[in-house]
């Protein structure tokens, strides 16, 4: 007996799609539902341990300047009382002053030089390597090994810096006992030390702009300037955003360790910038509810002004049109 084969060949095929046949055990998940799971469990030990260390913290810290704390067990709820004892504390509001100098002077000078720095890394000359590595080095370094060196070499009678300056002709200067000069001799540390981590995220940023799109430049006659301008700023802008909200969440929040190295907050609290001064309420003076509103608060105004840059600058787009 001859068996009946169907002919298929002009039957019409099931379209493609991309949930997966039913199993006897129920549904099986669909491509992009199991593409989510994935991306889940490749998330889920960062989200655990930014929730435990990060977000779980600052509730803590919200919660905890509700409270007057004295030692480490007597918690007295006292409401809106920190932060009323804040708005009167004419130290919090001089550091804040330092902390605004500190950001106006240090962000766009840290941007510039960083900026500068990814702009002459990426020409392709010889030895160009090392010199990558010597800039990027100081960020390897800890933050109190960077604040130790700098405090020998800016010594007003041994430091190199005054020695070099004296075979200059220059008088010797008092770089960190000066109240004139010590905020600004911090930020020059500051600067030092950070210039080469954000030189090597511009120069990625620069790497990705196509090379066509200079050569085109170059045969249309324009410049080294124009070029700079119409075409590596325009491209570069997301990586500026980024590089502009970095540095100044790093100012604000970032100084503690070179400030209590370099200066401990003077002359004069010249150099007490916020960070300190909630550092001596919290661990010199114990008064950890009142630190704790005084972080809240500072972590408002950093959340305000990343919010501000996000408007200005759209989010990295920089859009020309309204």
């Amino acid at each position: 007996m001859t068996s009946i084969v169907p002919h298929t060949a002009h039957q019409p095929q099931a379209p493609a799609t991309t949930d997966a046949a039913p199993s006897a055990g129920g549904r099986r998940l669909s491509r992009k539902h199991r593409e989510w799971l994935a991306a889940a469990l490749f998330l889920l030990p960062d989200g655990i341990g930014l929730g435990v260390f990060v977000v779980l913290p600052m509730f803590l810290s919200i919660a905890l300047s509700f409270f007057q704390v004295s030692g480490f067990g007597s918690y007295e709820w006292i409401g809106l009382g920190n932060y009323q004892r804040m708005l009167n504390d004419p130290y919090f509001w001089s550091s804040i002053w330092v902390t605004a100098k500190y950001v106006v002077v240090m962000v766009p000078t840290l941007f510039c030089v960083s900026l500068a720095l990814g702009v002459l890394m990426k020409q392709k000359l010889p030895g160009m390597a090392a010199y990558r590595t010597a800039f990027f080095l100081p960020h390897m370094l800890s933050l109190v090994v960077v604040g130790l060196l700098w405090k020998f070499m800016l010594d007003e009678q041994t430091g190199v810096v005054n020695k070099t300056g004296s075979a200059l002709g220059m008088n010797p200067l008092s770089w960190l006992g000066d109240p004139d000069l010590a905020l600004y001799a911090v930020i020059a540390v500051t600067v030092w030390y950070m210039m080469g981590y954000y030189m090597i995220i511009f120069l990625a940023g620069l790497n990705e702009i196509p090379q066509e799109l200079y050569e085109a430049a170059k045969l249309d006659g324009a410049g080294t300037w124009t070029a700079f301008r119409r075409i590596t700023w325009p491209l570069l802008r997301p990586t500026s955003f980024f590089v502009l909200i970095m540095t100044t969440v790093a100012a604000i929040t970032g100084t503690f360790d070179l400030v209590f190295v370099l200066t401990s907050g003077g002359p004069a609290n010249g150099t007490a910038v916020a960070m300190f001064y909630i550092y001596q309420q919290a661990f010199v003076f114990g008064e950890y509810g009142y630190a704790a509103a005084l972080g809240s608060f500072l972590v408002l105004i950093m959340v305000a002004l990343s919010g501000l840059i996000f408007k200005v600058t759209k989010g990295g787009r920089f859009d020309d049109e309204q």
